[in-house]
């Protein structure tokens, strides 16, 4: 039951979007959102998972939306059911790719991890940003991911989608930090989510599994992830844009 502490509203009067928000990241970023006081509308693929999690947070502040917003009907029916004003965006929702080099990536897996992990975030930032330059302010947090940083922590698709997503965040915290908003982005390395990671490779198991196993630091929980995104969102990172911020025990250091 997520309860409000008085000391700290950082996002008293607010309404911020989280995707993903049904497990992991996604769901520690709306509860902590919440117990600082935001208006948070939760979105999710799968309404079973937002069922639960209005049910645990027990929040009149909370509004859980079922959508696929790798679409962009997703994002038009999260957008109508959200309204304005927007305040924030936490865009958490991503998948992974089993691991797939290049020769071996299929065109399903390609698509549709590029669907989620960069047309969503695409879409539904395009729907948010013209409310947020009306008002001028406003503050969008993208995941990426240490793949993001490196050629040894995935796949060709989930590398390339994370590198996109930080490509985009700098592109657009260039372009609208002028305007009051700040774009930035976090880059994760293990988290403990519900997020399928499966070897489909056995290439990738030779090459990437011994890089892992001799440099990958000890796994975060999702809350510690969360705690990086609702510092970004907040005005205690006013004069922070463009930013991406590993939050990976380290990893981008060896």
């Amino acid at each position: 039951m997520v309860q409000n502490v008085t000391e700290n509203l950082r996002f008293a009067a607010r309404k911020l979007i989280v995707t993903g928000a049904g497990s992991g990241i996604g769901k520690a970023v709306t509860e902590r959102l919440l117990q600082e006081g935001a208006k948070v509308v939760a979105v999710d693929i799968s309404g079973d998972r937002l069922k639960t999690l209005a049910a645990e947070l027990g929040s009149t502040e909370l509004e859980t939306v079922e959508a696929d917003i790798s679409v962009q009907a997703g994002v038009d029916d999260l957008l109508i059911a959200a309204g304005d004003p927007i305040d924030g965006l936490a865009n958490v929702a991503g998948i992974m790719d089993d691991f797939l080099p290049l020769a071996e990536v299929d065109d399903e897996t390609w698509d549709r991890v590029m669907a989620v992990n960069v047309g969503s975030m695409v879409r539904l930032s395009r729907g948010v940003l013209p409310g947020m330059l009306k008002r001028g302010n406003g503050a969008i947090v993208n995941v990426a991911s240490e793949a993001g940083l490196r050629g040894s922590a995935a796949g060709v698709a989930y590398t390339a989608s994370k590198h996109a997503v930080i490509g985009i965040t700098k592109n657009s915290a260039f372009f609208y930090g002028p305007k009051g908003i700040r774009v930035n982005a976090i880059a994760p390395g293990p988290v403990a989510t519900n997020i399928v990671a499966n070897f489909k490779s056995e290439l990738a198991t030779g090459r990437i599994g011994p890089v892992m196993q001799a440099t990958m630091p000890d796994i975060s929980s999702p809350e510690q992830q969360a705690s990086a995104i609702t510092w970004l969102l907040s005005d205690d990172a006013s004069y922070v844009n463009g930013v991406v911020l590993p939050v990976d025990g380290g990893w981008s250091v060896v």
